[in-house]
């Protein structure tokens, strides 16, 4: 993943820039334990830059242990507030109930993998969107696409403690 263009910035709170990284014993756990196969990108993403908000507090990735402790939870949620009805070309809520969220927008949209390949479940529209097969692509099209929200070239990073997240 080409991270030339990316800043790290202090937390807003803390004013710190403590990163806050996954371990490739976390990243293997987290494939072993939900049988799925996470990208280059993603591995390299959470193993330099860890938890934390990048473009601007736009896109949020999350650390294979976020992915773990939230993933009941969210498939509960996409079960019961299922609408995507308009994507059901691109995937099928069985699909979506199959696959493992590993981020959202500030916006609320959702950023799942299935198969080695990224979505989008935006959060103000009933379609889907097959945005890319690695997490530079995903992050590319939600910053660059202009679909969900204006484009924008900032990749400024802002680290933060993943257990705030989870806390939330």
């Amino acid at each position: 993943m080409n991270f030339d263009n990316y800043k790290i910035i202090p937390n807003y709170k803390t004013n710190k820039t403590d990163l806050f990284l996954a371990s490739e014993e976390e990243i293997l756990a987290c494939e072993k334990t939900l049988n799925i196969a996470f990208d280059e990108d993603y591995k390299e993403y959470v193993l330099v830059f860890g938890s934390g908000i990048l473009g601007g507090t736009y896109v949020r990735i999350f650390l294979p242990e976020t992915i773990i402790l939230t993933l009941e939870e969210w498939r509960n949620r996409i079960t019961e507030y299922w609408f995507w009805d308009e994507g059901k070309e691109v995937m099928t809520k069985d699909q979506v109930l199959s696959s493992v969220r590993i981020g959202d927008t500030f916006d609320g949209d959702e950023i799942i993998l299935y198969k080695g390949e990224y979505f989008v479940l935006p959060r103000y529209s009933e379609m889907i969107y097959k945005a890319g097969n690695t997490l530079e692509e995903i992050i590319t099209w939600l910053c660059s696409s202009g679909i969900l929200t204006e484009a924008f070239s900032e990749r400024e990073f802002e680290p933060f403690d993943p257990s705030d997240l989870e806390n939330n």
